[in-house]
């Protein structure tokens, strides 16, 4: 599809060598009189530039900057002027012109303008277009999980996303604590600045420093050059800091102040720098007593977590399994090739069973495996490593696969209660949902309520 110009002059011995001129490149052009005619054939048809002189009868080129504006945000306008009117083209760059020429305008000029902008314009198109995908890709629902204790973490994301407050994720490994990161920052204000992850506990003690805060040139042996910190170029963004238990606690103190402050002393610099972005940390340690122990400071655990979010395993929310295996099968099935419609009965009760200590990340591992080897529509257990057929504890759970997660948490909520004397207090504490919550789950899955013998009965 050509892209449509819109040329706007009074004067006819100047729009029409401009629209011949712009035609003969291939563009698609149309031209007006003046400012009102532009208007109402802005109304009626759509135009990627729109090239206006300034001074015209009725309505003049800023004033029709300014309704275009209004009528076709994703038009660019650019101003015509006599060196008389520079001064006005400024104010109209001022007001949301794309640029302006000189006139007489030089045709030679003009064409190379008009490719530069019509590159600008698609490369600005595809960034748009990728930073919408992006957000999509992180959005809440792209968050695998059903589960009340997914469903919880989900309603603390939408909050905090909303904010500019410090967040600490806690978690196991493979509980999904830097896509949890990535849900925050692109459903929050910042979403169209940077999201930089950093892993603490990948760089060397000596490097992290300069690696945060960067250096002045020649600050240490091997500084032949000034560098940016992290800090500085995820300005406006998300600062991702993963591992942040294995910051050194002589670097904590530098952190902290960055938090409080927005400002840090690069190494070898005698000049603060400014940086302006958004900290979430995440951890598999429990920081809380690291910081008891005098492992971790204190003072920044607690100006890390003002809001925490702490991340089930995958154990502890089972019934997310069958969603998380169709997921999983959609996306290598994509990326290889192939056609898997899910998994046998069988299989499903194996993966169920599974003690998964490396969380989903483990769960992801075991389906792009099965996927290389299933050579039939559905996953066998032929297709399982032998870890998993080996490990998988069975529950004699029913061909349905609602049944069989119906089973598994009667099962798992019965030996809760037990486990803890029949204290339904203590049990719903150690299952991570509300004491009305448990009762409710009870109700559903027919685990009596009323009394301790009941309960011995069970």
């Amino acid at each position: 599809m050509a892209n449509r110009i819109l040329i706007v002059d009074d004067e006819k011995a100047i729009r029409e060598p401009l629209a011949m001129i712009l035609g003969e490149e291939k563009y698609e052009t149309d031209t007006a009189a003046d400012g009102e005619e532009a208007l109402n054939k802005i109304r009626e048809n759509d135009y990627d530039v729109v090239l206006s002189d300034i001074k015209m009868p009725r309505i003049d080129g800023i004033q029709l900057l300014a309704e275009t504006s209004k009528l076709s945000p994703n038009t660019f306008f650019i101003i015509m002027t006599a060196y008389a009117s520079v001064e006005t083209a400024i104010e109209a760059l001022r007001q949301g012109a794309y640029d302006y020429l000189i006139k007489p305008v030089e045709f030679d000029d003009l064409l190379i303008r008009m490719k530069r902008l019509f590159e600008y314009r698609k490369m600005y198109n595809e960034n748009k277009l990728l930073r919408r995908k992006v957000s999509e890709d992180f959005s809440f629902d792209k968050i695998i999980g059903q589960s009340e204790p997914m469903q919880r973490v989900f309603r603390v994301i939408k909050k905090v996303a909303e904010t500019n407050s410090n967040v600490l994720i806690s978690g196991k490994s493979g509980t999904g604590k830097e896509l949890v990161a990535k849900a925050i920052h692109y459903n929050s204000k910042r979403k169209d600045k940077i999201f930089l992850p950093v892993n603490c506990g990948a760089i060397s003690e000596n490097l992290i420093e300069s690696e945060l805060f960067g250096h002045k040139r020649g600050s240490f042996t091997g500084a032949t050059e000034e560098k940016m910190g992290l800090f500085k170029v995820a300005e406006g963004g998300t600062l991702f800091l993963d591992e942040i238990g294995e910051l050194p606690l002589n670097l904590q103190v530098k952190l902290l102040r960055a938090l409080e402050d927005k400002q840090f002393l690069p190494v070898g610099a005698t000049k603060t720098v400014t940086a302006d972005a958004r900290i979430i940390a995440a951890t598999n340690q429990n920081l809380f007593e690291k910081a008891k122990n005098g492992e971790f400071r204190e003072d920044l655990y607690y100006r890390l977590n003002v809001v925490e979010i702490k991340l089930p395993s995958l154990n502890e929310r089972k019934e997310d399994i069958p969603l998380l295996v169709n997921h999983f099968i959609e996306k290598y099935c994509k990326e290889m090739g192939k056609k898997i419609l899910g998994v046998e009965n069988d299989t499903m009760k194996a993966l169920m069973g599974h003690d998964w200590r490396g969380g989903v990340r483990e769960l992801e591992n075991v389906i792009e495996r099965a996927i290389i080897f299933t050579a039939g529509d559905t996953i066998t257990m032929d297709d399982l490593s032998e870890n998993i057929r080996g490990n998988s504890i069975q529950y004699g759970f029913p061909d349905s696969l609602k049944e069989a997660v119906r089973n598994f948490e009667r099962d798992h909520i019965l030996k809760t209660i037990k486990k803890f004397g029949m204290n339904k207090d203590e049990a719903a504490k150690a299952l991570d949902i509300g004491l009305s919550s448990l009762y409710r789950k009870m109700d559903e899955l027919g685990i009596p309520t009323k009394s301790p013998k009941e309960h011995e009965m069970m």
